[in-house]
């Protein structure tokens, strides 16, 4: 099975499901914020931006997953 060979830094993160959990949540309270949207197209942006900026995030943060074998 996957993560079974992965070293126990590794397993303890991909177990849990915190930074999807946490990326659903902040599209939830931004997109309460705006409430109305003048159509599908300005939610969709909003939702975009919001996960980019996640990303870039993400991508720039301490690293969540170690490529090593230590």
């Amino acid at each position: 099975m996957f993560g079974l060979d992965l070293c126990e830094f590794n397993r303890k993160r991909l177990r849990t499901s915190n930074m999807i959990e946490r990326l659903n949540q902040s599209i939830k309270q931004r997109t309460k914020v705006a409430k109305i949207f003048a159509n599908e197209d300005s939610c969709l942006r909003l939702v975009s931006s919001i996960v980019m900026e996640i990303s870039d995030e993400w991508q720039s943060s301490k690293a969540y997953l170690s490529l090593s074998s230590d």
